[in-house]
């Protein structure tokens, strides 16, 4: 085990991984929150006319170049979706589907053109598309290292901006701040993201690592900073988890391995995350149909008790049975326990009957009042 840890390769992938996690977990938040979550499919998309134009630019497979050409493709197709939804009248969505549809048919005629050309370099360049971890190396690192930390630093100094952009443009327009300029910078910071993680997972499968980290974090809170650290952590733990089991498990490509982890943190977030996740709400509305049941019994108590003017008026289990339509002993056993009613006799009759507390009587009273006061 100390042996694998300690593999050049695996370390390699696995910090490639984490940078990964990091920058698309924080930098993705944004997109979520604008509600753009096809905003990374389409920047992604897009990177691949800039890989196939860095690569011919630099006649070889230089990461630097390459992913330049990632940056700044990916950023004309961001901006060419901001222009698309300001100056015409096609819905965000739309633009997003013409920038992504047109950069990958360019992308991919680049790479059938660079694949006629001969060029002996060009070995491997189609990784891209779903890319190949185990071709990283350290000083591919530093490199996807500086991308991060550029787009985390403009998070940083941003960030009330970046907030108040996300949540309430409008109110942010009218502080005079320039939302055009700071929806720039939140798409291009999707862009880097996207570069980060191109030789990780590729083009395609790229936007899970963008949208899945943000998505599963914002089940747990409804604060943004903690949103961004947990989107962070969860983005960090499914890359390195992916790399490590694309390590252990031969043959397996990493970058799937990697999407699969955060998708299977996003399916856990959605059911077990409090008050968002899918159990909880069932629990939550199990536990709402029983207590509307208990209210609904407590206020037949009530109005039979003030139709035989007295309070105390003993009911009988078949008439409330009845009256319902179905069994009502689960509920007057609740209501027992809460101290709402009490089982008495009622002479001659031997069947079991029911009558109000004090304070069910006074909750009783409450609940025909707000009922009353809600028609």
């Amino acid at each position: 085990m100390l042996d694998f840890i300690n593999d050049y390769t695996v370390q390699t992938v696995a910090m490639g991984a984490a940078l990964l996690g990091i920058s698309s977990g924080v930098l993705g938040c944004f997109a979520v929150l604008r509600k753009q979550s096809l905003l990374g499919d389409t920047l992604s998309h897009a990177a691949l006319p800039g890989v196939c134009l860095g690569f011919l630019i630099a006649g070889t497979r230089d990461l630097s170049s390459i992913l330049g050409g990632a940056l700044v493709t990916g950023a004309v197709a961001a901006l060419t979706v901001l222009a698309l939804t300001r100056l015409s009248r096609l819905k965000t969505d739309a633009a997003l589907g013409i920038a992504l549809g047109i950069s990958f048919a360019i992308g991919v005629v680049l790479l059938t053109y660079i694949q006629g050309t001969g060029n002996a370099s060009q070995g491997g360049l189609d990784s891209f598309l779903f890319g190949q971890a185990a071709a990283i190396l350290r000083s591919d690192l530093w490199i996807m290292g500086g991308i991060a930390l550029v787009a985390l630093m403009l998070v940083g100094t941003l960030w009330k901006e970046f907030k108040l952009v996300s949540f309430d443009p409008g109110f942010a327009a009218s502080l005079g701040m320039p939302v055009v300029a700071i929806e720039i910078a939140m798409t291009t910071m999707v862009a880097l993201a996207v570069v980060v993680g191109l030789q990780m997972v590729g083009v395609v499968l790229m936007t899970a690592m963008i949208i899945a980290p943000a998505v599963a974090a914002r089940q747990w809170t409804r604060r943004l900073g903690t949103m961004v650290m947990l989107s962070a952590a969860f983005g960090t733990l499914a890359g390195v988890a992916g790399a490590l089991l694309s390590a252990t498990a031969r043959g397996l490509a990493t970058g799937p391995l990697i999407v699969l982890a955060i998708s299977a943190i996003v399916v856990v977030s959605l059911l077990v995350s409090p008050e968002r996740g899918i159990l909880w709400e069932v629990m939550r509305r199990w536990r709402d149909r029983r207590s509307l049941r208990g209210r609904q019994v407590l206020v037949t108590l009530h109005a039979m008790a003030a139709q035989h003017g007295d309070p105390h008026y003993p009911v009988e289990l078949g008439s409330l049975d009845t009256f319902h339509g179905m069994d009502t002993r689960r509920a007057l056993a609740r209501l027992e326990e809460r101290g709402l009613i009490k089982p008495v006799q009622h002479q001659p009759e031997t069947t079991p009957h029911w009558e109000l507390t004090a304070s069910g009587y006074a909750e009783a009273e409450r609940l025909a009042t707000h009922i009353g006061g809600s028609r």
